[in-house]
Formats: structure tokens, C-alpha cells, sequence
């Protein structure tokens, strides 16, 4: 396949996964960017500090594909309660409102990480962004326990 046709398979198959996972499409991009710049800046902060371990990576990278299966499981409670509200002609506003708030703590988690990492590498990380992501993170915690 040339490079025009690979071009217009890869675009075709994104605009499609784009169409189905309708509004959580661009957080979910989004965690995968948090999810990648995690992973490396945790191998970066391993190496600097001697601590770099292939087991530890492994398990970054199984905790990572658990993530994307609580996603799942946030998405099918989703589709479960759309379909049974459409079932008794309730029409609900949003589709996938677990799922976004799922993919929001995720992110939120992964930042958090990401500047945990670079303190590790002695990258001055400034208090108050690390003190506003963890607020972020304690008040989608508080609203989860209403």
C-alpha cells in the first residue's frame, strides 16, 4: 500500500473510533498522552536514581492496560444505564458520563505522578501546581462520595 493509501486507511479508522467513543474520544486522547508522558518520565526518573528495574516497567505498563479496563467497565455502565433510560422513552443528555469522570481522575492521577517523577529527577516543580492538581484529585474524590 503506498503512502497515500496508508494515509487514508489510518485517517478512516481514526475518524471512526473518533465517531464511536463519541465525547470521551478527546479525553481519552488526552490520558494517553498523560499515560505515555508518565511511563517515560517514571523510566527517566528510575535511570537517574539508579532504581531503573524491567519488572517495574512491566507493571507500569499492566497498571496502565488496567486503566483502559476501567474505562471499559465506566463506558458499559454508561451504555447499560443510556439504553434503560432509553428503554422507558428517557431521553439522557450526556451518553457517557462515567466514563468522562473516570478518564478526568485518571488524568488528574497521571499529572500528579508526572510531577512526582520530575521532583524525582530534581526538575524544581513548582508547590502550587502539584498542590492544585492534588485539590483536583481531593474534590472529584469528595463528589465520587456523595
Amino acid at each position: 500500500m503506498d503512502n497515500k493509501g496508508l494515509k487514508a486507511v489510518l485517517s478512516a479508522a481514526a475518524a471512526g473510533l473518533a465517531a464511536y467513543l463519541g465525547i470521551v474520544a478527546i479525553p481519552l486522547a488526552v490520558l494517553v498522552v498523560m499515560m505515555i508522558a508518565d511511563y517515560i518520565s517514571g523510566i527517566t526518573a528510575a535511570y537517574i536514581t539508579k532504581d531503573l528495574s524491567s519488572r517495574k516497567g512491566l507493571e507500569g505498563i499492566v497498571r496502565k492496560v488496567g486503566y483502559m479496563l476501567l474505562i471499559g467497565v465506566a463506558m458499559t455502565v454508561d451504555y447499560l444505564i443510556s439504553h434503560g433510560l432509553t428503554a422507558v422513552n428517557i431521553k439522557p443528555g450526556i451518553q457517557m458520563w462515567f466514563a468522562l469522570l473516570v478518564i478526568a481522575w485518571l488524568i488528574i492521577n497521571e499529572m500528579i505522578s508526572i510531577l512526582e517523577n520530575l521532583s524525582r529527577m530534581d526538575v524544581p516543580v513548582p508547590g502550587f501546581l502539584t498542590r492544585i492538581i492534588k485539590r483536583l484529585r481531593d474534590s472529584a474524590e469528595k463528589k465520587e462520595d456523595r
